[in-house]
């Protein structure tokens, strides 16, 4: 049986509060990347949703950003290789902590917003991140743009991987994500974002914005979870995989 997994970006809060969606997501995903403190999150939000996540089975990955809490971790900062590998370091060694607390394991990490696109081009951040997580633990999985600078540096370092791709992001004839900043950046029809779902899983391609169908490496679906219908898209997601035949599982260190 053909396996794919499906991740969310989750515990983006403040304060004693759980985001909406966290708590129905956790039924549909098979594992979480859950905020360290520097784009968002907190002591109080990271505490409940590990316990979130332990309770549900789903595995969890430190998701560490840029310190940029107002900008929401997406806007490019000047940094060095060395401050990447600290900041890395630090917000792992974060979560790490609840996450033992808790009696659960720490299962991948996954750099978000602008600090995962810089890496993704740039082989010195990238380079840097995986440092910290093979120094942290060798045995963590890091989760990274399918063909990126990350996903080769990790394998050249022998960490193991999980090449991410986007459940509603659409791709250029190259392979890349189609810029943000332009048009049809972000599919709308829910029914195109779950055919190009099946195309990752059973054939791992994707049509492109002109139509070319391009090989990508597909073994982590993200999901977004901050959308007004991140609930019931997740569930459709989960749901034509599971009628296509694809289980829906996370990727687990087996070296």
């Amino acid at each position: 049986m053909k396996e794919i997994d499906l991740n969310c970006d989750m515990g983006e809060a403040f304060g004693n509060y759980t985001m909406p969606n966290d708590v129905e997501l956790m039924d549909y995903i098979s594992s979480t990347n859950i905020a360290c403190g520097f784009h968002a999150g907190d002591p109080a939000v990271m505490q409940q949703t590990v316990a979130m996540a332990i309770k549900k089975g789903v595995a969890i990955g430190a998701h560490p950003g840029l310190p940029d809490l107002q900008g929401f971790g997406r806007r490019e900062m000047k940094i060095s290789a060395q401050e990447a590998y600290q900041l890395t370091l630090y917000q792992i060694g974060a979560l790490s902590a609840f996450v033992k607390v808790a009696g659960g394991k720490l299962n991948h990490v996954k750099a978000h917003g602008a600090l995962y696109n810089m890496a993704a081009k740039d082989a010195e951040l990238a380079k840097a991140i995986v440092q910290a997580v093979y120094d942290f633990d060798p045995k963590l999985i890091l989760y990274a743009l399918s063909g990126s600078k990350m996903i080769a540096e990790a394998q050249n370092k022998g960490i193991a991987t999980a090449s991410e791709v986007f459940a509603d992001r659409s791709y250029q004839d190259d392979g890349s994500l189609t810029p943000r900043t332009e048009a049809g950046a972000l599919i709308t029809d829910e029914n195109a974002a779950l055919n190009q779902v099946v195309a990752f899983a059973l054939k791992q391609e994707v049509r492109s914005v002109s139509g070319k169908i391009v090989a990508v490496d597909a073994e982590t679906i993200c999901v977004h979870g901050d959308g007004v219908h991140a609930v019931t898209f997740a569930k459709r997601i989960a749901e034509k995989l599971k009628s296509e035949g694809i289980l829906v599982k996370a990727p687990r260190y087996e070296k």
